[in-house]
């Protein structure tokens, strides 16, 4: 299996999806329990979702499952989100803090999955942005992620359907999230929030440089926005999705246009 697939692109805009693998090594699938066996906490179905919406755009999709290696976790392993329950570059636990192990990987194993999947998947994320950055002068990073809605281990209450990240402002032009926000707030049928409980993971805060005309934003979207339901079998709902992809599409395109006055010339 290769650990990563890419679509090439042309625009300045390149997505990326570090969570929508299922893929495990049998070696790495042995040592799951019940828990970890079922994949809960993997981004549904959302190469599938992003599909096609913005055709000239490099997407980056890593096929490894989480469970092997985060790849929007630091390689040394850092917490993002120091104080709040989350989980690590090899989580313990899934998102409801239940124990997903036989047999918890070693500090050997971890490192030996770091640079089997962790450094090619950013490899090839880092290959597409300067792709992009060469032939526009400028590119933007889309980080695209799902997750359930309630889960009370990470966050209370329900997540908004549009969880827009941007490391509280750091990781790119504030003309970029606030279109973005501006587009999401034209909707009624979906909640949003700028930098709420997902302010944007390793990728988004270690790409994202303004100044060096690379910008980075996460979109951390709620599965019921597009899913039958949030329990498995984590079923795709056409109906849904076509109405979100709708909504996807206007904000991925309103970036591409907004690039060219983002453009670094040194």
């Amino acid at each position: 299996m290769n650990p990563v697939s890419v679509r090439q692109g042309t625009s300045p805009v390149v997505i990326a999806v570090p969570h929508a693998g299922t893929w495990l090594p049998e070696k790495v699938r042995a040592r799951l329990n019940a828990k970890g066996e079922a994949l809960a906490d993997t981004d549904w179905h959302v190469d599938r979702l992003y599909e096609g919406l913005l055709p000239g755009a490099a997407m980056v999709v890593a096929n490894f499952h989480r469970y092997v290696v985060d790849p929007n976790r630091p390689p040394n392993g850092a917490s993002l989100y120091p104080g709040q329950n989350t989980t690590g570059l090899v989580a313990n636990t899934d998102f409801d803090g239940e124990p997903i192990w036989t047999e918890p990987p070693t500090t050997d194993e971890i490192a030996a999955r770091v640079a089997a999947y962790h450094a090619p998947y950013h490899a090839a994320v880092a290959a597409a942005l300067d792709a992009a950055k060469a032939r526009h002068g400028v590119a933007i990073l889309y980080d695209a992620h799902s997750i359930r809605s309630r889960i009370p281990f990470l966050f209370d209450g329900t997540l908004p359907d549009l969880c827009i990240g941007t490391a509280d402002g750091t990781s790119c032009a504030e003309v970029l999230s606030g279109e973005v926000i501006k587009i999401a707030s034209k909707s009624a049928r979906y909640s949003h929030v700028l930098n709420g409980r997902f302010k944007g993971g390793w990728t988004t805060r270690h790409y994202g440089k303004p100044d060096t005309g690379v910008h980075a934003i996460q979109m951390e979207l709620a599965q019921s926005a597009y899913l039958q339901s949030e329990t498995a079998p984590f079923a795709y709902d056409d109906a849904k999705a076509t109405s979100l992809r709708a909504v996807l599409s206007e904000i991925l395109h309103r970036l591409e246009e907004l690039a060219p006055d983002l453009k670094v010339t040194s």
